[in-house]
């Protein structure tokens, strides 16, 4: 197995106004940082992903859906979106809420246009109550 490089931890000074050093400390605390450090680091890296999903880069992330099952032809309709989505599909999960509603993840990899149009065809299918798209770093 060959050995990671470690990566050289830099330091720089951020200055801001009370109230604002304030309130992050208060939004961090809430989150469970134990540092300020970690925190900025993690909503740097948010907004890189953020910007690589804008402009259309490699993302990973979730389509959830909940959709009620009992509507005629709504879960084949989904099926058949997704089967045109297939290259970009990792896997799907269903779970049954109540008498009426499914819950559907569907774990997804490719550029963030693909992935934006899976997530746009499933949330405009009638039936469908609620959807979310969730994206993340596609790995590096």
């Amino acid at each position: 197995m060959m050995a990671q490089t470690a990566e050289k931890l830099s330091r720089f000074g951020v200055s801001l106004k009370g109230d604002l050093l304030r309130r992050f400390d208060a939004y961090i605390s809430r989150e469970g940082y134990t540092n300020r450090s970690k925190a900025i680091a993690d909503l740097i890296r948010k907004e890189f992903v953020a910007d690589v999903f804008a402009r259309g880069g490699a993302v990973a992330g979730a389509v959830t859906i909940v959709y009620n099952h009992h509507k005629r032809g709504v879960a084949n309709k989904l099926l058949d979106i997704q089967y045109d989505h297939g290259g970009i599909i990792i896997s799907a999960q269903r779970a049954h809420l109540d008498h009426d509603s499914c819950l559907e993840i569907i774990a997804v990899k490719g550029s963030g246009a693909e992935v934006r149009a899976l997530a746009d065809a499933l949330k405009a299918v009638s039936g469908v109550r609620h959807a979310t798209l969730s994206v993340t770093s596609a790995g590096k």
